[in-house]
């Protein structure tokens, strides 16, 4: 296994793929490994017919899940071992076609409120204000704040792609008031290690998982009752900005998103959209 693993991380990288992306590969190729107790070169076409089968009936796999296992898999023996197997062809992920959950401008502020320590108020605001991932957030860096276009550098973003984003005054301020209270040269949100005493000197950012903690306490004490995470944070960014008349085609580039398709899922998320049909719906139908 340490062979084809070295071999596929290789591979994975001359295709350009990311760090987190080849990490999620070639665990996926570790799974299937595990399942069958034997190097995944000796997995039979049938074997992996039956896998699919099973983490669809018996696993249970999201979508998500099943898109990361199926695309680790197919890429392992298409392009590392050079197997075409008409298997790999016909296997898709199930089709989902849930809307992500939005917070309103009232709960977002309820929840930001709610959280006590600065460091993960200072980064959450950051992440909603401006429509950012969580990684994205975490890994700020001073040179990634554009003061004076009051633009932020999102760098290596999803699909290793750079962009920037709108940064509004107030975030502006947050940020620097938070920074002060380090003063890493290189660092928006630095580790910050034991007792928080050590953040000057840290070269390793936040850990996200920290985040998400902090985020999931606020929610509860928030008293908000959604099924909310950090990024629903991202997704109530341009739900917000679409109310307000903010171009689509803009946010699509805020977002970072190749496709307009996936943008527009916002459009059914907002209230104002709905409440402005339904007037242009009945003044259309009013002579009849």
């Amino acid at each position: 296994m340490i062979e084809f693993k070295k071999r596929m991380i290789e591979d994975l990288q001359l295709r350009g793929l990311s760090e987190t992306t080849q990490g999620m590969y070639v665990r996926a190729v570790r799974m299937l490994s595990e399942h069958y107790h034997k190097s995944p070169d000796q997995v039979t076409e049938e074997e992996l017919r039956q896998y699919f089968l099973y983490l669809k009936n018996i696993r249970k796999y999201s979508r998500t899940a099943s898109t990361i296992a199926l695309c680790g898999i197919k890429f392992f023996f298409q392009q590392t071992l050079k197997q075409d197997w008409s298997t790999l062809t016909f296997i898709r992920a199930p089709r989902e076609k849930k809307l992500p959950v939005v917070l309103s401008l009232e709960e977002v502020r309820k929840i930001l409120n709610c959280i006590r320590l600065p460091r993960y108020r200072a980064c959450l605001s950051t992440i909603y204000s401006c429509g950012l991932r969580l990684q994205e957030g975490t890994h700020l860096q001073v040179t990634d704040i554009d003061s004076s276009r009051m633009l932020i550098h999102v760098r290596h973003g999803k699909g290793a792609k750079d962009r920037y984003v709108p940064l509004p005054q107030s975030t502006l301020e947050i940020l620097r008031r938070y920074w002060v209270t380090h003063r890493n040269p290189l660092l928006i949100f630095p580790a910050p290690g034991r007792g928080g005493i050590h953040m000057q000197g840290a070269t390793e950012s936040m850990p996200k998982s920290s985040v998400q903690i902090a985020f999931k306490e606020a929610l509860q004490e928030s008293k908000v009752n959604k099924l909310a995470s950090v990024h629903t944070l991202r997704h109530s960014w341009a739900t917000h900005l679409l109310e307000a008349g903010v171009n689509l085609r803009l946010i699509q580039e805020y977002l970072g998103h190749d496709s307009p398709t996936t943008t527009a899922i916002y459009t059914h998320l907002t209230v104002r959209s709905e409440q402005n049909a339904t007037e242009a719906i009945h003044q259309i139908m009013a002579d009849l």
